[in-house]
């Protein structure tokens, strides 16, 4: 354990000195893979489906805010639907503005979830970010997950039913209008989603505010066993298909993944835990203290050798 909490501190330490370089390429990384994984996913329009452009725009996404990336990655799967019809491009643009504009409003700080909760579908992790958003977010953050939410279903809905849309290219405009929408607001998955993962990301908020001890190692035991029962419920109420292995399994890798978060986060000692009491003209306060722990980094220790000693002790042998 010591040797992770040194760690930690010479991570910390290092992105503290480096900071200027290491969030260009974090924002880099994350603006390749979302790209790429919508060129993979999608990947209608072959002018743009290239490796060169992607990594020059990746390159401007990692000089430029996090709202740059949504951006880009928007575009993009707008410009592969448009390749492919224009009633996609329309209905998924409109719903892209809609959700930019709730999310700006209700949670602007929130942006890089709008653009991790598809890549972590892509990723079968999709469990991580509600549990995530509830330990350092806030209930506002339900938003941006049920945005990012939306935003996959809806890409997810046209790449599926792909097949039908193209064979609709005779039928009228309205008509693929309709089919289109009615297929992406009447998907009963989807809102079962958005509901699970916002009720988990409330739930974990409040009880790691608690005045508790162990509050968030709680409130992310509370938080698997909420999204697994909100899904589980879903499926039994609408036959959404949700597979229960695939539930349990995904939120199990979740909660140790947000394991390693809470170590970087969130690492007190409970077993030195202080309450306070004090006063002033007004007002009692009671004040409870948990102590973070912190591991210092082992100092080098350097020998000196004298030279001329060890010189003289050799001849001396030497002689003898």
């Amino acid at each position: 354990m010591t040797t992770l909490l040194v760690m930690k501190q010479i991570i910390i330490t290092l992105y503290s000195k480096y900071e200027v370089y290491i969030t260009p390429f974090l924002k880099f990384t994350l603006a390749l893979i979302s790209l790429l994984l919508i060129n993979s996913r999608v990947g209608y329009m072959e002018s743009i489906d290239k490796l060169t452009l992607v990594l020059i725009v990746a390159l401007m996404c990692s000089f430029m805010p996090m709202n740059f990336i949504v951006i880009m990655s928007a575009l993009f799967a707008l410009l592969h639907l448009y390749s492919f019809s224009l009633e996609c491009a329309v209905v998924v643009g409109a719903g892209f503005l809609l959700m930019f504009l709730l999310y700006l409003r209700f949670s602007p700080k929130d942006t890089i979830v709008v653009v991790l909760m598809p890549v972590c579908f892509l990723l079968k992790i999709p469990y991580v970010l509600p549990l995530s958003m509830g330990l350092i977010g806030t209930p506002a953050s339900a938003v941006s997950v049920a945005c990012g939410v939306i935003a996959y279903y809806m890409i997810h809905y046209v790449v599926q039913n792909g097949a039908a849309i193209a064979a609709m290219a005779d039928e009228e405009t309205a008509a693929k209008f309709r089919f289109i929408i009615d297929g992406i607001l009447k998907n009963r998955e989807m809102a079962v989603v958005i509901a699970a993962f916002a009720t988990t990301v409330i739930i974990v908020y409040l009880i790691r505010r608690l005045s508790i001890d162990y509050a968030w190692t709680i409130a992310m035991v509370a938080g698997v066993v909420v999204d697994i029962m909100v899904l589980l419920m879903g499926d039994l109420m609408f036959d959404i298909n949700v597979g229960l292995f695939g539930v349990i399994f995904g939120n199990i890798v979740a909660y140790l993944l947000v394991l390693i978060l809470q170590f970087f986060v969130f690492n007190v000692d409970y077993s030195r835990t202080e309450k306070v009491q004090f006063e002033d003209d007004e007002y009692y306060y009671y004040v409870k203290a948990v102590p973070k722990v912190v591991v210092s980094k082992p100092e080098k220790k350097v020998k000196q050798i004298n030279s001329q000693r060890t010189g003289t002790v050799q001849k001396t042998r030497s002689t003898h």
